[in-house]
């Protein structure tokens, strides 16, 4: 209510100032203006291009191993694949690829997801490169030396396997000898049941 004016005598309704609570209403729109402004944007953080990983991953060391886990054993020995990275616990080896491959743990890493665009020299190198290595790995299996390596295996298979049908039938021939002597064979009125070999 106006304290300035004297209330009208005849009138009973309220009468406000209108200047102070204009006032009061401005104020009350600038804040909530304020907060609803998007906060200044900070300069955005330079990070390394997407970078090819210089190591190999681990999927295979827990494979088959039992481990017991009680509620004292640390994050990075529980079950699961663990990222020392972003301190998190992976349950399988595909998510833990996923993970190892996505946007939160290359950031963690310092690297953005853009990959560096290549030249057409570094293309052309890269071919080069990859064609002598396989002149290389050609060189290293000639055809000749291939069938020759494939030959000798197989001669050794096979003389292996006579050795053992050797050895086999002289185990056999010296078991029957100790089985029957020819003495008592003849004491008991009977002689070889098989036939014998001619010299």
């Amino acid at each position: 209510m106006s304290k300035d004016k004297a209330p009208d005598p005849n009138s009973f309704r309220r009468t406000w100032d209108k200047e102070e609570y204009g006032k009061l209403a401005q104020e009350r729109a600038d804040e909530d203006l304020d907060d609803l402004a998007p906060p200044k944007k900070k300069p955005p953080v330079k990070r390394e291009l997407l970078k090819r990983r210089e190591y190999e991953v681990d999927l295979d060391s827990k494979l088959n191993k039992s481990i017991v886990i009680t509620k004292a054993t640390p994050l990075s020995q529980t079950g699961g694949y663990y990222c020392n990275v972003c301190d998190c616990t992976v349950r399988d080896s595909i998510n833990f690829l996923d993970h190892i491959n996505g946007k939160k743990h290359q950031r963690n890493l310092g690297m953005s997801m853009r990959v560096e665009r290549s030249t057409v020299d570094q293309v052309k190198k890269r071919f080069e490169f990859n064609k002598l290595k396989k002149e290389e790995q050609k060189q290293k299996y000639s055809l000749h030396e291939r069938l020759q390596e494939v030959q000798e295996e197989a001669d050794k298979v096979r003389q292996a396997r006579v050795d053992r049908r050797k050895e086999k039938k002289r185990k056999a021939e010296e078991e029957d000898e100790e089985e029957l002597d020819p003495e008592i064979a003849k004491m008991m009125g009977f002689g070889s049941f098989g036939a014998k070999k001619k010299n």
